[in-house]
């Protein structure tokens, strides 16, 4: 097999939506990939010191440095094949060593930074609720694991916050008043303004006077939700000082500002609750990866007509979902079991949902 032509017929081919899976160690199927060719890297590599598996690769390595070495030598490739508009998201779990949390994700992702230019736009907290069995009687349970953001160009990459918000409430009359998303009516603004001995009177005038246009535009469906900061009596967010803060100097200069949620909903948060279920049932090579952890990834930075790249693809999770929103994918694993399990995913999936997969590809 040609992977490397295999790979560039499949960037080219315009038309194929199914997964390309190719068996074999990433570190040398990434050297065969062209330069900014990828739109979007999900990925969850082996953790240092929990492979079960044979077959070599990253995480049988006899100690963690060699590890972090051996994976920023992958990263490296992956910020070679990654386009400027395009994000890296990296799932990394940590490892206990005599009684010594190693702190192996934050080791990773700060080399990233200071040895190959990466920029984290988030550290996520990925809270999976039911850790494993731990017997420990002196530290806490473990249950959440990192998921650093990365990019390339803090400036150019594509990210479509429409695509993840949450439904955004909407306002409502009660008794002749117009009452926000979240029950704001404005009649508590209004008598701090009024009774406020830290606004002077041109002041109080003015607040009076915006504090109505927003209530009008709430009335109006313009916006859904607001609160208001008024001198003296809600503490500046952020922070007070001036010389750091917008707000704090115009809380000092007028005496108030609006802080206005977004019509279309609020952005999910950098703590995500999800279960890592194995919902797929399978008899061997048990991940806990799941699908949930690639949809936010994948709707908010991979355009369209992008291609995600999972360089450790394991059972096939993130080419699944990319699928299943319409996205071309690419996946590596050096597990010849995992390759045929991820295919036989897909098939199912594609049995299952010809329909969906029939109007997307009329779109």
């Amino acid at each position: 097999m040609n992977n490397k032509q295999d790979i560039i017929d499949y960037l080219n081919d315009n038309k194929q939506k199914d997964p390309l899976f190719i068996l074999g160690d990433c570190a040398d199927i990434l050297n065969s990939m062209p330069d900014n060719s990828i739109d979007c890297i999900i990925t969850s590599p082996p953790y240092w010191g929990h492979r079960l598996y044979s077959g070599g690769g990253i995480g049988l390595e006899s100690s963690y440095n060699d590890y972090v070495s051996d994976l920023l030598k992958i990263t490296n490739e992956l910020y070679r094949i990654l386009k400027p508009t395009g994000s890296f998201w990296l799932n990394i779990g940590d490892t206990y060593r005599n009684k010594k949390l190693l702190g192996i994700p934050w080791r990773v992702s700060i080399k990233m930074m200071d040895e190959q230019n990466w920029i984290l736009r988030n550290s996520v907290i990925w809270n999976k609720h039911k850790g494993g069995l731990d017997s420990s009687k002196d530290k806490l349970r473990n249950i959440h694991e990192n998921i650093f953001h990365f990019v390339k160009d803090e400036k150019k990459y594509h990210y479509d916050t429409s695509k993840i918000r949450s439904d955004a409430r909407k306002t409502i009359i009660k008794n002749g008043a117009v009452i926000s998303a979240t029950g704001v009516s404005g009649v508590r603004y209004k008598r701090q303004i009024e009774l406020s001995t830290a606004l002077t009177d041109e002041e109080k005038k003015n607040a009076l006077s915006e504090l109505n246009n927003v209530l009008e535009r709430i009335k109006n469906n313009e916006i859904s939700d607001f609160r208001m900061i008024i001198r003296g009596q809600q503490r500046t967010t952020h922070s007070d000082s001036e010389k750091v803060s917008g707000r704090a100097k115009e809380l000092a200069q007028k005496g108030f500002y609006f802080l206005f949620y977004h019509p279309d909903g609020t952005l999910p948060g950098d703590v995500w609750e999800i279960i890592p279920e194995d919902t797929q049932k399978r008899k061997e090579h048990y991940a806990v990866y799941p699908e949930d952890l690639c949809k936010i990834p994948i709707l908010a930075t991979c355009p369209k007509e992008g291609i995600v790249l999972d360089p450790f693809s394991g059972s096939g999770t993130t080419s699944l979902v990319a699928l299943r929103h319409n996205r071309k994918s690419i996946g590596i694993d050096i597990s010849e079991e995992y390759i045929e399990f991820s295919n036989e995913r897909i098939n199912e999936y594609k049995h299952a949902n010809s329909g969906v997969l029939q109007l997307f590809n009329e779109e």
